[in-house]
């Protein structure tokens, strides 16, 4: 049963889950402060603005700012609910490093009082929720905290993993599902009044560990199955076979769907995540970390069959076409794409031009380098050899006649009427 009282709330990190979240919450009627250690960040939104792409957000983001229901600051103040939301990267040799979470968290501590709720969204290994309780409970032992406390506890914690598909974050905040992990089953009831309050789909509650886990094995499953197209793609490459053929006939048995391959797997979640679990139980995932290395390998192969296509026919401009980490967002998180045009940037130089519609300006990594990003009508002008490393929309409609005659690498097989490049 939702409490009459609506809670104020702090959503900590106002990245690609953070923002959208804190404006989704502020438009169910909460005032919501947004907290980030960047401080063109916070003037952004407190001017009403963004600072990322995502469909929509710009007038819910302007909409609440101006009603007064989400402001932004790099303080930390007292709040019903704080939401973290901050990156979960991994250090040298994929040890998940959890900084960013328990920096937040002691924050969080600093102004908890009886009666909060703390919600971990960030993608987490098992027993990071455990971590963040027994942090609080060390810093703050006026506080009766969940799991450690004799009686009955005054604060809660709870962890609820994102799972939402950027593009379309504002839709599945609302209708998705949510896995409510509590530190105790009194927890996980007091988090799910909260996301009752916003959220249409349904909110099943569980253990935090439960939860944890169930946040990496969604995204460690996506990671196997690209592998495993992927993997076909090399193979078909190695037999001079066309895999998008071979894929869309498999496809047709009834119990067979096979996804579609690329120049590997990038992103905040699948690229990242499989690494979780690996680290937790390393002598039980050979599977896992076999399609990793797989996913991973599939950029040096798109390297080199790049390279060999650009010797042979002796190109003179090429255009790499995206830097994203999937269509039709601004993300360039662990993106392949990236790490492909970087490459091909340092070994041809000028001759390698970038067409990214969702970029300004080159990312850091290729300084140094002579690239240019220019746009899609001077690279159909000037380029003679186009590799297809992200599918966005804006690529997708290029008719046939205005790629007569170019040497086409189709890493995404946007192209399936392209004539075959020998």
């Amino acid at each position: 049963m939702i409490s009459d009282k609506t809670p104020s709330v702090a959503v900590i990190g106002l990245g690609y889950i953070g923002l959208p979240t804190a404006a989704v919450i502020a438009r169910s009627g909460c005032n919501v402060l947004g907290i980030d250690v960047t401080e063109h960040v916070v003037e952004t939104i407190n001017n009403g603005k963004i600072h990322i792409e995502e469909v929509d957000l710009d007038g819910l983001v302007q909409g609440v700012v101006s009603r007064g229901l989400l402001r932004a600051s790099l303080k930390f103040e007292p709040a019903d609910v704080f939401v973290i939301a901050v990156p979960t990267p991994f250090k040298d040799n994929h040890v998940p490093d959890l900084s960013y979470v328990l920096e937040a968290t002691a924050n969080v501590a600093k102004v908890l009082k009886a009666g909060d709720t703390v919600i971990l969204e960030s993608t987490s290994p098992v027993g990071t929720t455990e971590q963040m309780r027994d942090l609080i409970a060390e810093m703050r032992p006026d506080l009766d905290v969940p799991g450690i406390c004799e009686g009955t506890p005054n604060i809660a914690i709870a962890y609820c993993p994102e799972r939402v598909l950027p593009g379309k974050i504002l839709e599945e905040l609302i209708k998705n599902d949510c896995s409510i992990g509590g530190i105790t089953p009194r927890c996980a009831r007091k988090a799910l009044a909260f996301y009752k309050r916003f959220v249409r789909g349904e909110c099943v509650t569980t253990t935090a560990r439960a939860a944890e886990m169930t946040k990496l094995v969604e995204n460690s499953y996506r990671d196997v199955n690209i592998a495993f197209a992927n993997e076909l793609s090399i193979i078909s490459d190695d037999m001079g076979l066309d895999v998008w053929e071979v894929i869309s006939l498999a496809n047709r048995h009834p119990r067979v769907n096979i996804l579609q391959p690329g120049p590997g797997v990038g992103g905040h979640c699948i690229a990242v995540d499989p690494w979780f679990i690996i680290h937790g139980s390393p002598e039980n995932s050979p599977l896992i970390k076999t399609a990793r290395n797989v996913n991973d390998g599939k950029i040096d192969h798109v390297l080199e069959q790049a390279s060999k296509m650009i010797d042979e026919n002796s190109a003179q401009n090429i255009a790499c076409l995206g830097l994203a980490f999937k269509a039709n967002i601004d993300d360039f998180r662990e993106s392949p794409a990236l790490k492909i045009a970087e490459k091909l940037a340092k070994r041809y130089g000028s001759k390698i031009k970038i067409i990214e519609p969702y970029a300004n300006a080159l990312p850091n990594g290729f300084d140094g380098s002579d690239a240019q990003l220019i746009d899609i009508d001077a690279a159909l002008d000037d380029c003679d050899m186009f590799i297809t490393l992200v599918d966005h929309d804006i690529f997708k409609s290029i008719p046939l006649d205005e790629r007569q005659g170019k040497i086409v690498y189709d890493v995404r097989g946007i192209w399936p009427d392209q004539p075959k490049t020998n």
